[in-house]
């Protein structure tokens, strides 16, 4: 027997990150292409993830308006509102909501982008707010 106490079993499962867990989630919702139970969710995305942190991701999702939900009996269904990039900018808007300095952090950002970025960035700028937003 090993150390664990788990004869035959090999290492742990690669424990995922909260970030890749929530790109994963998503990704599983969008594929459903309609609402769907976490449970659903779990199975989807293998049986080493609990059910409660199933849960748990989504509710973060759905505090961060990535992801709805509509009562079902005693539980949720759950929809994708974001994709991958949404979750990403998502990140990226908490961490500059953190900042005391917003100019000084956007400079910063700016100044590091490449010269392909910059030119996509300054396109982007140039067509104006997108549909839905502000």
């Amino acid at each position: 027997m090993t150390k664990s106490g788990r004869e035959g079993q090999g290492p742990h499962p690669r424990r995922r990150g909260q970030g890749e867990l929530e790109v994963q989630v998503v990704g599983a919702l969008r594929q459903a292409g309609g609402a769907r139970t976490a449970g659903w969710v779990q199975e989807r995305l293998g049986g080493d993830l609990a059910y409660t942190t199933v849960i748990t991701i989504l509710t973060r999702l759905h505090a961060k308006g990535a992801v709805s939900r509509e009562r079902a009996g005693r539980s949720f269904e759950w929809t994708a509102v974001a994709d991958e990039a949404g979750l990403a900018a998502l990140r990226m808007r908490k961490v500059l909501d953190g900042e005391a300095d917003r100019e000084a952090v956007l400079a910063r950002f700016v100044t590091g982008l490449s010269a392909h970025d910059e030119r996509l960035l300054r396109d982007l700028l140039a067509q104006g707010p997108q549909e839905g937003e502000d």
